[in-house]
């Protein structure tokens, strides 16, 4: 059904991260939202105009967040309960958690939720003394799947 309404796309620079269900970043970029199903060939005798092609394993990429520095140090913290083995309510410090897209009123529009994540990579500023840019911290997270919320 059609409602008179114009599909215009959402910008990209309004979004927030929830972990666990709480907002816990507000990052400045977010890249890794990416799938790939690997595919095998199947050649079929008598079929000579094309092979098939079959669906495989999913594989996800790597989210990456970015941020600017600031007191708030939880994604620090969780990277280095990894680092050190510590384990969380008796288990490997795994989190779920959620990208969420939202629209130029603010309003959530699309949600990417990602399971099981931990970070596998954390990234600090670069700092030199004839800048005045912000300092940037760069964390990437391993998860076991991103589903459309």
């Amino acid at each position: 059904m059609t409602t008179g309404k114009k599909p215009y796309p959402y910008t990209s620079f309004r979004f927030r991260i929830e972990i666990d269900g709480i907002t816990v970043a507000q990052v400045s970029e977010v890249s890794g939202l990416q799938l790939e199903t690997e595919t095998e060939a199947y050649e079929e005798g008598g079929v000579n105009d094309y092979v098939h092609q079959l669906p495989r394993r999913t594989k996800y990429q790597h989210i990456t967040l970015k941020r600017g520095l600031t007191d708030l140090d939880e994604l620090w913290q969780w990277y280095r309960n990894v680092v050190d083995g510590k384990l969380v309510r008796g288990k490997f410090d795994r989190r779920n958690g959620s990208i969420i897209l939202m629209d130029g009123t603010g309003a959530d529009k699309w949600r990417w939720n990602f399971t099981q994540a931990y970070p596998v990579k954390w990234s600090g500023p670069d700092l030199k003394a004839d800048g005045n840019s912000v300092a940037f911290e760069t964390v990437e997270l391993a998860h076991n799947g991103i589903s459309k919320g």
